[in-house]
């Protein structure tokens, strides 16, 4: 491999640390509160489910369908919204989609029937379209690949940590809120959870930057360094056209890469309450603790792993191996289903590698890909591979109601686990073991 040209502007070593030390804790922190939100209103339909399918006479399969097809509305949405953000940036994008979420959430609270239910869930997957790709295309603005697996991984950890604080919220939400002026615990639960959005929404106008190049907190020197390093790393990617990130072969084997280990991750988080109260627990803050632990683990060992890979350079078996780990817990919870101790600890070990293996696909995606490209294939991988996110839970919720058991639905996300692995085995060509060194 060619050594990558030395940068135009090039800040001393340690003064390089600091400053992506300080644009880290800038940006992680708020962009991951931002997704804790959006994520939380993603997916508080799985803890509302255990009282509004009662309330509204739902069914396994109608929940199912329910909570899946948001990703229908994601799917159709999505590149649009994230060619959106390159042409006029970030700022603006992120802070339009995040209000428009939380509001339809909210409106959650007003549901009485099916036709409304898939009518508002799609109309989340709308306005969320193209909130985790930009965020995804907005870190290569900052951040060369070599240092880009850590920050992925410390945003992507809001996926687990929504669930470890989301999910005794919504469980004390739902048992001390309920019969309040007048509104069922369900119904608080979208309220309450929903207004966050609204309110990060409006506070991305006044903290993010559409780039290094916009942010005045930063010297000039320290600009122009970020911004070089980002240069450099685009100059060698090997495709930067619109098209390229649609037609690209690898674009759509990471398609199924993701598709495999996002219907892990929304099987999970959709029904993982459900299959709780299946091993015997029906306090529903109860249920909640206990739904927290797998997301708690799993957000440390995440990071631990991206840590791992950013620091050999090396991401095929930092994908393979959690996923492998992931699909062995998910079987051992269903064959420990008698002893809920046993099956809880299985899918703590499921939950750590189905959610590990993500942030390291997203790092070769985003070393393969710039300018129009990553814009592009980035959010056909998001979007494609969302899909997954509509068949998982419909598929789940049909095994559920064809065999009274999460059983089948558990064994079906472990299935897919080894498939993403396997297609990644399979892979070759740039971008799929590491990033060139540079910075």
């Amino acid at each position: 491999m060619s050594k990558p040209p030395a940068l135009s502007h090039t800040l001393p070593p340690e003064h390089s640390e600091r400053l992506y030390t300080r644009v880290t804790w800038r940006l992680i922190p708020f962009l991951f509160a931002c997704y804790l939100c959006a994520y939380l209103d993603r997916v508080n339909v799985g803890f509302a489910k255990l009282r509004m399918a009662e309330d509204l006479a739902f069914s396994d399969t109608v929940y199912g369908l329910g909570a899946g097809i948001f990703f229908l509305g994601y799917f159709f949405f999505e590149v649009p919204s994230n060619l959106l953000l390159h042409r006029i940036g970030a700022r603006r994008t992120l802070a339009r989609i995040m209000v428009l979420w939380g509001l339809i959430s909210m409106a959650m609270a007003l549901v009485d029937d099916v036709t409304g239910f898939y009518v508002l869930r799609f109309l989340l997957g709308i306005a969320e379209a193209g909130f985790f790709p930009g965020v995804i295309l907005y870190l290569t603005y900052w951040f060369p690949a070599l240092r880009r697996g850590r920050v992925t991984a410390l945003f992507v950890t809001a996926v687990a940590i929504s669930s470890v604080i989301g999910a005794p919220l919504s469980g004390a939400i739902m048992e001390y809120f309920d019969g309040y002026g007048a509104l069922a615990g369900w119904q608080w639960l979208f309220i309450l959870e929903g207004l966050p959005s609204v309110l990060m929404g409006i506070a991305t106008l006044f903290h993010l930057d559409d780039g290094p190049g916009h942010a005045r907190w930063l010297l000039p020197a320290e600009r122009a360094h970020l911004m070089a390093a980002v240069e450099v790393e685009q100059s060698q990617a090997g495709h930067h056209r619109v098209l390229d990130g649609l037609r690209l072969p690898a674009v759509w084997l990471l398609s199924g890469v993701y598709f495999a280990f996002v219907l892990g991750l929304y099987g999970l988080n959709f029904w993982l309450p459900t299959i709780i109260r299946e091993l015997g627990y029906t306090d529903l803050l109860q249920i909640g603790l206990i739904t927290a632990l797998p997301f708690g683990v799993a957000s440390l060992v995440m990071v631990v792993i991206s840590r791992s890979a950013d620091l050999r350079d090396e991401r095929r078996w930092h994908v393979v191996i959690p996923a492998l780990v992931g699909a062995m817990g998910l079987l051992c919870s269903v064959l420990w289903a008698r002893q809920p101790m046993l099956a809880i600890a299985a899918l703590t070990l499921g939950t750590c590698g189905v959610l590990s293996a993500i942030p390291q696909t997203w790092s070769i995606a985003t070393a393969m890909l710039g300018g129009g490209a990553a814009a592009a294939g980035i959010a056909v991988i998001n979007s494609v591979g969302n899909l997954s996110g509509f068949v998982g839970p419909y598929a789940m919720g049909w095994l559920k109601d064809a065999t009274g058991s999460t059983d089948a639905g558990v064994l079906l996300i472990a299935g897919f686990q080894v498939v993403g692995a396997l297609l990644v085995l399979r892979a070759t060509g740039r971008g799929w073991r590491g990033a060139p060194r540079q910075d």
